[in-house]
């Protein structure tokens, strides 16, 4: 049989009907007897189920993220955010630090863009069919401590480790108690080299300790980010300002 069959790719039909899981029994015996405009006809068929497919699986990868607001990186000021040697944006925005499970730790003060960048990373990892989940930490601390009195802790720990990226926003705002602290410690530390997190904070690191109430899980923390993570700094003028002056605003507590 030729390679090309009226419009149809051959080989690209086979693919298709692979990534549906149709047998390869199934598809040699239907090429047998298929007419050309048969085969045309099969193979629209099975690209608009796999686009069906992949359209459904991106919307529930986007309501499992629950991004705040959806933002993306088209536009994004880079100029007031500072990389580490040897680290450049490209890396970062094709999420390289993905494919190695490393932490990310975006620094600097309120409104510098720190979660705008973390959930424009989160929805490119979304596009690409990578599971997120974007949690305020003090939030997802609460329904930890919650899901613990209720039962349920082992379910809502289950459903953050099917994350390929964890995204812990406005991390150390607000500080935890001992019990809150080691369960978000438990989630922290089961990522460890299995998936990343993106922590967004204005607490530098050498306060770490009063964010937990305990130095110790602290320093384990930040001994697994700083071995196997990068800090990332926003610097410059608060964006938010900047906006409100824009446009004529004098109320910027929002």
């Amino acid at each position: 049989m030729n390679q090309k069959t009226g419009r149809t790719d051959i080989d690209l039909l086979r693919e298709r009907a692979r990534g549906l899981f149709i047998s390869q029994a199934t598809i040699d015996a239907t090429l047998e007897w298929a007419t050309p405009r048969q085969i045309d006809a099969i193979d629209r068929m099975l690209a608009t189920e796999l686009a069906n497919r992949e359209s459904s699986k991106r919307a529930r990868l986007m309501r499992q993220a629950r991004f705040p607001v959806p933002k993306g990186l088209d536009g994004y000021d880079f100029t007031n955010v500072r990389l580490p040697d040897g680290y450049d944006r490209e890396r970062m925005t094709r999420l390289d630090f993905m494919d190695k499970a490393q932490d990310l730790v975006f620094y600097g003060k309120t409104g510098r863009g720190k979660t705008h960048l973390a959930t424009a990373l989160g929805m490119k990892a979304v596009e690409m069919g990578r599971s997120v989940r974007f949690r305020q930490t003090a939030e997802l601390v609460l329904q930890l401590g919650k899901a613990k009195r209720d039962g349920t802790l082992d379910n809502l720990l289950k459903d953050l480790s099917r994350a390929d990226l964890i995204i812990l926003d406005e991390f150390g705002y607000v500080p935890f108690d001992i019990d809150g602290a080691r369960l978000l410690y438990q989630i922290i530390a089961g990522s460890y080299e299995r998936r990343s997190i993106i922590f967004t904070t204005n607490i530098e690191f050498s306060k770490w300790g009063t964010i937990f109430a305990d130095d110790k899980l602290a320093a384990a923390i930040i001994d697994r980010i700083v071995h196997h993570g990068r800090l990332i700094e926003f610097t410059g003028p608060s964006r938010r300002v900047s906006q409100a002056l824009m446009f004529g605003k004098t109320d910027t507590s929002q």
